[in-house]
């Protein structure tokens, strides 16, 4: 006889009970998407990701979600552990932005649902297509009142997510779920919450959901023809304002801008949708918040077709952006269309679309080439980087740092056209906007609209996951490190090679430029100094510093150059360098205050002016 040991027996049983129990008809993906067979909800749930494509997903399992996970271990969905919840949302984010395809996140009700609305929030305004899959509580007939975690958690993802679905029955997983992934897509991409019951994991059901259709795709005759007859009259001069919308249509927008011979410039978000190495490529944005290019260029545009892109209050510079006699504005959301700058021709279609069809009328918009327009915008570019290499000093500090443009710069000319690049909300990230030059599309990435701190130091893992041979790389300074470092130890567990630029001046440097204009002194912008070696070492990742008198290029082609993640402390020192974008800011904010809101400022700063104790902290 064999030794009888219940441990063992039980780990028997758990291993052959898939097998012992599954019936001929065991649920499997098709290469069509259907969805089949006999099965409980975790596997449908499972089986449903799979159908959409998902290619990893993001988050924390609780004890409303261990079915879940357990099934995605068998049926071979990749999973990537976290430390936190909002890193879940971001490293999502980061998936979605990077590949185009949904990102997806598991998180429990409760704390794991409210620890991820920062990164759904800023999926939503950054239109980014997520689906959440939260757990529940039970619900229905087994419901019973004052369960853990039971908080309307609905009506909080509610304010974050463009939809939130709830599944009541096991049968309704597959369907559900694609509605999830199609909603994401459709129109102004964004997160979806799907809330799924923990009860309804184990339900059982059959399944024979078939694939449903891709989402649907905008177009309008009736303005596309109205757009082409204003853009058919030569005498204009057009200039093309290219969004997110546009990121995976890079060679019909070239295409178009060649015809039209016309200047590209495109937002933040949209960085990446022309290689902006092309000679008609002026950077981003048209005004005096966007490139000393592109306000230079476009100041003789008086025709702007806009596409796949929102005016938003960060995307022009609080609404700084010059209106011209005539826009064209393409955009998938008829929402986008006619909120901000006057439009002469609104088109409510897909960005794609619209370019292929605008091809289609090459014989009416065809232009005769223009070699000076090329001219110009090259002489443009040459003194724009001039002027991002001259040294600025510090009128009341010495040189005692980097100079952050200096540094992007070096990244800029040491990475690769294909390499990965996550800019995060510090000051640094507008001089990023203007001096990095995007090569390719879904390479370049930055938290524009919710603009949530330390977004990049996830962001970059979960697209790490997924591009293992791309260079990866986060710009971010201490304050945003303070917000997300910890998530830099699931880079070391999986061995996950990004860099981690970090700008260390000791303080929340963005908020001492708002303050110092505005009152002549700053509050609670002063951080703690960090042992950031000491932090490395702890998080199991390399460590490198970056100071004054560095090879900056050398130091930084160095580092991108090795196999696994790095820690960089960069030494920064903030200069005199003007920032565009909050000078843009500022001038138009200046005047929408009234003439006694005006008084009052500057009677203000007229007083402390004359203080002589710095009250700064």
């Amino acid at each position: 006889m064999f030794p009888v040991n219940r441990r063992a027996l039980l780990k028997t049983v758990a291993a052959t009970a898939p097998l012992a129990f599954a019936s001929p008809a065991e649920a499997r993906v098709t290469r069509a998407g259907h969805v089949r067979g006999i099965l409980t909800g975790a596997k449908a749930l499972v089986d449903s990701l799979q159908a959409e494509g998902v290619g990893c997903v993001y988050g924390i399992p609780g004890a409303q979600a261990n079915e879940f996970w357990d099934t995605m271990k068998q049926k071979g969905l990749p999973y990537l552990l976290c430390t936190h919840e909002f890193a879940a949302a971001t490293m999502a984010d980061g998936y979605a932005r990077s590949t185009g395809m949904p990102g997806v996140l598991a998180v429990v009700p409760g704390p794991g649902a409210t620890n991820a609305c920062t990164g759904l929030g800023e999926a939503l305004l950054d239109s980014v297509p997520l689906v959440a899959i939260v757990g529940d509580v039970a619900r229905g007939e087994k419901y019973r009142p004052f369960q853990v975690h039971e908080i309307p958690v609905h009506l909080v993802l509610e304010g974050v997510c463009k939809k939130v679905l709830r599944i009541t029955c096991v049968e309704e997983i597959p369907q559900i779920i694609h509605e999830a992934f199609r909603v994401s897509q459709e129109g102004e991409p964004g997160p979806v919450a799907v809330m799924v019951p923990y009860t309804i994991l184990i339900d059982s059901a059959h399944f024979n959901a078939p694939p449903e259709g891709a989402p649907r795709r905008f177009w309008s005759d009736d303005a596309f023809a109205r757009a082409v007859n204003l853009l058919a009259c030569k005498d204009r001069r057009i200039g093309i304002y290219a969004g997110l919308g546009c990121m995976d249509h890079g060679g019909l927008l070239t295409e178009v801008a060649e015809m039209l011979q016309a200047p590209v410039a495109t937002s933040v978000s949209g960085k990446g949708a022309i290689d902006e190495s092309h000679s008609l490529a002026v950077g981003w944005g048209y005004g005096p918040a966007g490139t000393q290019v592109a306000e230079e260029i476009f100041a003789g545009v008086d025709t702007i077709l806009a596409i796949g892109v929102r005016y938003s209050e960060v995307s022009t510079g609080f609404y700084s952006i010059p209106q011209k006699p005539y826009l064209v504005h393409v955009d998938a959301c008829e929402d986008n269309l006619e909120r901000v700058v006057p439009t002469t021709v609104a088109v409510h279609a897909d960005s794609g679309l619209f370019l292929g069809a605008l091809l289609g009328e090459s014989a009416r918009l065809t232009r005769c080439n223009n070699p000076a327009l090329p001219a110009n915008i090259a002489g443009a570019k040459a003194r724009q980087l001039a002027s991002h290499q001259a040294s600025h000093s510090h009128p009341r500090k010495g040189s005692g740092g980097v100079d952050p443009m200096h540094l992007i710069l070096a990244m800029n000319e040491a990475k690769r056209d294909d390499s990965l690049v996550f800019v995060d909300v510090t000051v640094s990230e507008h001089w990023a906007a203007e001096a990095f030059t995007v090569r390719q599309p879904r390479t370049y990435f930055n938290p524009t609209d919710n603009q949530g701190m330390g977004w990049s130091i996830p962001a970059a893992i979960g697209a790490q996951q997924v591009h293992r041979d791309r260079q990866v790389f986060t710009l971010t300074g201490d304050g945003c490190f303070l917000m997300a470092g910890q998530e830099i130890s699931t880079a070391a567990r999986e061995c996950l090679p990004v860099k981690f630029f970090v700008l260390d001046d000791h303080a929340y440097h963005y908020m001492q430029l708002l303050q110092s204009a505005a009152y002549d002194r700053t509050t609670a912008t002063h951080l703690a100094k960090l042992d950031f070696e000491a932090l490395a070492r702890g998080y199991g990742v390399g460590y490198r510093e970056i100071g004054p008198g560095d090879d900056l290029c050398a130091e930084v082609s160095d580092i991108l150059a090795q196999p696994t993640p790095i820690l960089v402390r960069v030494i920064t020192e903030y200069t005199s360098r003007p920032v565009r974008w909050l000078a843009a800011t500022k001038s138009r904010y200046t005047t929408e205050l009234s003439v006694g809101q005006k008084a009052r400022f500057a009677a203000r700063l007229g007083v402390r002016s004359l203080q002589i104790r710095d009250f700064s902290d």
